[in-house]
């Protein structure tokens, strides 16, 4: 009894000194954070603050989009996206694993009756001999080295990961929906003008013939006139072909056959005042590709946890159990009830290197995970500062171009009435020129207010909008 006593207090010693060094090798600790460096550390920092609700980002994608037709056009994306199906289906099969993760601690459970008959020809008159057994065995993993608590964790790091992502998906849609949304009300605008255009310039080819006849301008003047007029009928075919395609794109968005959207050319974006110069860490931490990055390096991170926990012993406990008639080379009947318990301890000695060369590629994984956070981190911060940027410019420069289209509407209808005057000043040339320039900056003014839908759109999108 004491030799017992002693090994099993030599086997625990052994117990507590292999947890220690496991302790220390941080196999068991849970992932948290880095804060190596001023980015990560400041990260970190906002993780721990809650999320402001009022933040541009952080608001229901009704709140800012209240167009009624734009608003049922994304909840018909949300609902028939195929994109947006399989992200759905990427959380359902990563929740799929995280369960059987959770379930491994449990042990496994098998059922297998047989039977079999035998019978002997030297005596012809003999019956055959029946043997059954009907066996129950439990097998059980005994999780000291954190094996399966490793594969549990980054089980679940994977599936917040899939939810980051459907996330990341289900704003792109929205985003992709309205600016497809306004760019078709753009282009409706640019038909618009262009249309009236060409008919003010059919006018001007009927004017240039009537002076032509009264002797006030040569044919150079009705040719050049014709040759406008027919280049506006060419940029309105090329229109045409644009709006064709961005309802297409639409439909693809919507997940049903291509059709033509009836979006009004006057659909306007209500635009919210954003007076900062900058965004907080704490929204761009609200970003579902951020959070998804992150995710990522936990999974590296358990990854390379259980690559350091192969390098340890494996603890089962097996049972076996049943009722059978077969004791040995006897059959007896009635059959007896059995029991047969056993545990082993496998450790690996030698695998040719191939625990080794685990962990070296578990660790090399783990620091591209914390590359690939810290980039995204920092191209958050660029595509907000580019978000931004492009809106506020927008907004100059349609204001700029709106006052441009005034001035060139007076020079046009001034232009015009001087060259029917007789004007020596004024030639068919400056009536061309004036109602060139006027088309053009209509076409810029309707190109810059889709520009600063889209600037909004994307920063909505850049901060994670879309819940």
């Amino acid at each position: 009894m004491k030799m017992k006593s002693g090994k099993f207090t030599l086997l625990a010693l052994v117990a507590v000194g292999l947890t220690a060094t496991l302790g220390s090798c941080n196999i068991y600790k849970k992932y948290e954070t880095p804060d190596t460096t001023a980015l990560m550390a400041e990260y970190k920092r906002v993780q721990q603050q809650e999320a402001d609700s009022l933040a541009f980002g952080n608001l229901r994608w009704q709140s800012v989009f209240t167009d009624p037709m734009l608003a049922d056009l994304i909840e018909q994306a949300l609902a028939n996206n195929t994109n947006l199906r399989n992200a759905r289906l990427n959380v359902e099969m990563a929740h799929a694993q995280l369960k059987g993760a959770r379930l491994s601690y449990l042990p496994s459970v098998a059922l297998g009756p047989n039977g079999s008959g035998s019978k002997f020809f030297v005596n012809p008159h003999q019956s055959l001999s029946w043997s059954y057994q009907i066996p129950l065995s439990v097998s059980w993993e005994i999780d000291i080295f954190g094996k399966l608590l490793n594969s549990k964790r980054g089980a679940q790091a994977a599936y917040e990961q899939s939810e980051d992502y459907a996330q990341a998906v289900r704003s792109q849609i929205i985003a992709a929906v309205a600016n497809c949304y306004y760019s078709i009300a753009a282009l409706e605008s640019q038909l618009q003008v262009s249309r009236s255009t060409s008919e003010i310039w059919y006018e001007s080819v009927q004017t240039m013939k009537d002076l032509k006849e009264a002797g006030k301008v040569t044919e150079v003047a009705v040719v050049q006139s014709e040759a406008q007029y027919y280049g506006i009928l060419a940029s309105i075919t090329d229109l045409e072909v644009s709006l064709d395609e961005m309802n297409n794109t639409m439909s693809l968005l919507l997940n049903v056959m291509p059709q033509k959207w009836a979006i009004s050319a006057d659909a306007r974006m209500s635009i919210p005042e954003i007076m900062r110069e900058s965004i907080p860490m704490r929204e761009l931490a609200s970003r579902p590709d951020v959070a998804a990055a992150e995710r990522n390096l936990a999974v590296a991170y358990y990854s390379t946890n259980s690559a350091r926990a192969a390098f340890y012993p494996g603890l089962n406990i097996t049972a076996n159990g049943g009722f059978t008639n077969l004791l040995g080379s006897a059959v007896v009947n009635p059959g007896k009830f059995f029991i047969n318990l056993a545990g082993s301890l496998t450790a690996p000695l030698f695998s040719r290197g191939a625990n080794i060369a685990r962990l070296e590629a578990a660790k090399a994984q783990q620091q591209q995970a914390m590359n690939n956070f810290e980039y995204a981190l920092l191209s958050a911060s660029a595509e907000v500062s580019d978000a931004m940027t492009l809106y506020d410019k927008s907004v100059e420069k349609q204001k700029s171009l709106e006052k441009q289209a005034e001035k060139l509407t007076l020079a046009v209808d001034y232009t015009q009435d001087l060259l029917r005057l007789g004007s020596y000043n004024t030639t068919y040339l400056d009536v061309l020129t004036a109602q060139q320039s006027l088309l053009q900056a209509q076409i810029s003014s309707i190109t810059a207010r889709n520009n600063q839908h889209r600037a909004l759109i994307n920063l909505y999108q850049s901060l994670g909008g879309g819940r």
